[in-house]
């Protein structure tokens, strides 16, 4: 609903986040033109939203580089627009910076490859993140990795392995479960895999991403997101265990259609009344 350069935002943006019911948002900005935010569009930036009543809960970059890419040049090219982005998010004060890992495959950073399940690609994505942690670290910025079964986040304890390696508390993850699915019976057992994924990385995870997933029908295994509140997830249960865990913490409606969020706000919003999580 906001678009990616915020210096192109006007009030109905805004405004159309507010009249949802919704207190904060998230936007992405594109890797390159990063390098063409000024102090002075920072500064107008919070003139803008002075009194707006919203959080800036998420911010992010785009940028198609692996950060465990085999070739060091790209790694260190997509280090300094992460660290352009750590700067900007300061500047905003976007409460999580989201960070996503790439992938080996040509085809896009949420592609599979065999390559991303490597041990040598953990090392990489490790040596890559502990520079910019320490970036993050000095800038008072907290770090939030995107997970993603077809990604090198994946699984869950893999996740905290890398957040451990890394060993700082400005690297955390973003909590969305659905991206761990990757099984048609986990998908019909989403509780006990949903307990899972918490034991694991819930206290690493801030931010939470709301979705809800399905089996689609097909001659091989298609699991697919859905409206949240209309599939399989145990919501009530997602939501019990992230408000136990962060219950000033925000979770996000992404990947739907605006013609559909104002349907997952209240079916959210609806399951958590139900379920004893009060949200405000």
């Amino acid at each position: 609903m906001m678009p990616g350069d915020f210096r192109t935002w006007t009030k109905d943006h805004t405004r159309a986040v507010r009249d949802l019911g919704f207190t904060g948002f998230g936007f992405h900005l594109d890797g390159e033109t990063a390098f063409d935010i000024t102090p002075d569009d920072c500064r107008r930036y919070h003139e803008f939203m002075a009194g707006e009543g919203l959080d800036l809960v998420q911010f992010a970059i785009l940028y198609r580089e692996c950060l465990f890419s085999p070739d060091a040049a790209e790694r260190a090219a997509v280090t300094v627009k992460i660290n352009r982005g750590t700067e900007i998010a300061a500047a905003l004060g976007a409460q999580a910076f989201l960070l996503r890992p790439g992938s080996r495959s040509p085809a896009g950073s949420w592609t599979p490859h065999r390559d991303n399940y490597l041990p040598e690609s953990r090392d990489l994505l490790v040596e890559t993140l502990k520079p910019i942690a320490r970036k993050a670290e000095e800038d008072g910025v907290i770090l939030a990795m995107e997970t993603h079964v077809v990604s090198i986040m994946d699984p869950p304890e893999k996740c905290r392995d890398i957040v451990e390696a890394v060993g700082s508390d400005h690297l955390r993850l973003i909590m969305d479960a659905v991206n761990h699915f990757g099984s048609i019976q986990d998908v019909y057992h989403s509780s006990a895999f949903l307990n899972c994924i918490f034991d694991a990385v819930g206290p690493l995870a801030p931010v939470a991403h709301l979705k809800d997933v399905k089996v689609s029908p097909g001659l091989v295994v298609h699991i697919d997101q859905e409206v949240p509140g209309e599939g399989e997830l145990d919501l009530a249960l997602m939501l019990q265990r992230f408000d136990a865990l962060f219950p000033e913490g925000y979770g996000l409606i992404e990947h739907l259609p605006r013609e559909k969020v104002p349907v997952a706000a209240a079916n959210i919003r609806s399951i958590a009344a139900h379920s004893g999580v009060d949200i405000h």
